[in-house]
């Protein structure tokens, strides 16, 4: 029965476009496209189709690797709603992670290097994503495009904007003053100390009323070490906010120095109001 109704749909699809997909190809891709089924997954397709286990991960395999279909992850698969053009599946990096994290029922944000690059703080392209996300660690390929996934907490997911992107998807991307804490916060992954002190002073030179944003997404989303770093940057930026306030409670209970630029030689001057080692000025 399944079969039969898997048959139904390939003359629509042959009809469409030429292609040099075997029966078993063309019969997946009209089970899926009858029901509008964006993923396929394990098992299912033997029994749609009647063939056996074997079979059905021969046929998958076949599929993924001429890139007709995209293998998600393990078992999991992501079909086109018809048949690509030359027939192979082109789709952008955001549009596999949005996918790829709605199948791992996650949340996610995209930042580091791809939203530096997208604010205009950094002119670097990166080959890879970065994806800030409660589910899933470490570097993974998925559909041809490279992914570092970092893992975090949920409550550290958050101050984010909607992308639109070619493929008709709402990428989640960090906000501007987001991307700036975690240019801060996570230094040593991005290698954004001191140049993020001065994309942080050149934003907030031209768009003087996200800075309260900034001060927001520090309290709400980087450690003792960011703050201190984050509060001393605006008080040498002369930068008034009642909010200032509010960044150095969160650092009353630390006594501890560390130098606001990481890396070189202990040697500067200590500030005790942020509790920092003065090592470097901001770069211009």
């Amino acid at each position: 029965m399944h079969n039969s109704s898997a048959k139904e749909g390939t003359n629509n699809i042959v009809k469409r476009e030429k292609t040099k997909l075997g029966k078993l190809e063309i019969q997946l891709l009209s089970y899926a496209q009858l029901r509008k089924k964006e993923f396929i997954v394990s098992g299912e397709i033997a029994t749609a189709l009647e063939i056996t286990a074997e079979q059905e991960w021969k046929l998958l395999n076949r599929m993924a690797t001429s890139g007709v279909i995209i293998r998600l992850k393990r078992g999991v698969y992501l079909v086109p709603s018809r048949l690509p053009v030359g027939g192979r599946w082109t789709v952008s990096g955001y549009y596999l992670l949005s996918k790829f994290m709605e199948v791992m029922k996650g949340q996610y944000q995209i930042s580091g290097p791809n939203a530096f690059n997208f604010y205009g703080f950094d002119d670097q392209i990166s080959s890879r994503i970065y994806v800030y996300n409660n589910k899933v660690f470490g570097e993974k390929e998925i559909g041809g495009t490279d992914f570092v996934f970092i893992k975090t907490d949920a409550k550290r997911l958050g101050s984010t904007k909607s992308l639109k992107t070619a493929d008709e998807i709402d990428a989640v991307m960090v906000s501007k003053t987001r991307a700036l804490v975690d240019a801060v916060y996570d230094w040593s992954r991005f290698n954004t100390l001191p140049r993020a002190y001065g994309w942080i002073a050149k934003t907030l030179q031209k768009e003087p009323e996200i800075t309260v944003d900034l001060i927001n997404d520090t309290l709400k989303y980087s450690n003792k070490g960011t703050t201190k770093r984050i509060g001393y940057l605006l008080t040498q930026l002369n930068i008034r906010n009642d909010r200032l306030s509010e960044l150095k409670r969160v650092i009353s209970s630390s006594n501890a120095l560390i130098p606001w630029i990481p890396g070189p030689a202990a040697k500067g001057s200590v500030n005790k109001e942020w509790g920092l080692l003065v090592n470097g000025s901001i770069p211009q």
